[in-house]
């Protein structure tokens, strides 16, 4: 059984959650990229303690909206959000590797989950933007369309 948990939901000082409690009891974590919550310093704490303790990394991907923490719906142009996916991947895969480890999934976050499982366009944008930045597995609803996309 895999374990994962949403981690580095934090910005600066300010920390949502206990990752190092968390990276104890889990084997993957889904690891804020920036877009809704975590910044270069909290990726980069949150990838090496990950891969200290052997807990797979995954890119958990969001709309552009750190004031909304990534609840909110957006209309991004697919090609715009594939490059923002492939980009916040990108900003987590250097942390990860000079970890020691690799970015191993993706996960959508909050509007952009709900949002590409029932929306063919985004939901492509995304997987295209996991294909762009190299990374082949997906986390999400069987039978959704983020499921058919990939």
């Amino acid at each position: 059984m895999d374990l994962n948990a949403d981690l580095g939901e934090g910005f600066g000082r300010w920390e949502l959650t206990d990752d190092t409690a968390l990276l104890r009891v889990v084997t993957s974590a889904n690891v804020a990229c920036g877009f809704h919550a975590g910044d270069p310093s909290t990726l980069r704490r949150v990838c090496a303690a990950a891969a200290a303790g052997g807990v797979r990394i995954g890119a958990q991907v969001s709309y552009r909206d750190l004031a909304g923490f990534g609840r909110r719906e957006m209309d991004v142009p697919p090609g715009e959000l594939a490059a923002e996916v492939a980009y916040q991947i990108g900003a987590l895969q250097v942390f990860a590797r000079a970890a020691g480890a690799e970015v191993r999934y993706v996960k959508a976050h909050g509007a952009l989950y709900h949002r590409a499982g029932r929306d063919a366009a985004q939901a492509g944008a995304v997987v295209e933007g996991m294909g762009l930045a190299g990374v082949g597995v997906l986390l999400c609803r069987p039978g959704s369309e983020l499921d058919r996309a990939a």
